[in-house]
């Protein structure tokens, strides 16, 4: 019997592992020229806790997360993060990944003291990253 279970385990693991990793989902072409960039604050600026950031697009629509219209997506506000999302999975949906699946085109973002970066990221219907990916240069905010 114990021979049996260890056997199982040998050939079930494997298996389970595999199962445990997300597929790559289907990943919109990127239409040439699109650009997403942060209109405000302008790199460098010096803000209060609360702000307003707003989302600048050009050569493409918004459209809200789920609707799904040719050369259109949604926006999402990386705050301090430092690796980008990986191609073919959704964005994630966190305290540095803000998603704006309204089709929202500003924000007021709240933020401790110190110094941030805030980068946008463009994501198609389902908050999968375009390819190429539509991002913002980042910017450099301090925050007083």
């Amino acid at each position: 019997m114990k021979r049996l279970l260890l056997a199982f385990a040998f050939v079930a693991a494997p298996a389970f592992l595999c199962a445990a990793e997300t597929p790559a989902l289907p990943v919109t072409k990127a239409p040439a020229g699109a650009e997403v960039y942060i209109i405000s604050p302008q790199d460098g600026a010096t803000v209060s806790q609360s702000f307003t950031v707003r989302f600048g697009l050009k050569g493409m629509g918004v459209a809200p997360a789920g609707v799904t219209h040719e050369n259109t997506g949604h926006h999402h506000l990386l705050v301090d993060v430092k690796i980008m999302p990986s191609a073919g999975q959704p964005i994630p949906k966190d305290e540095q990944h803000l998603h704006f699946g309204g089709g929202q085109t500003e924000t007021t973002l709240k933020l401790p003291p110190g110094t941030h970066t805030l980068q946008l990221e463009l994501g198609d219907s389902n908050h999968i990253p375009f390819d190429p990916p539509i991002v913002s240069k980042p910017i450099t905010i301090h925050v007083k």
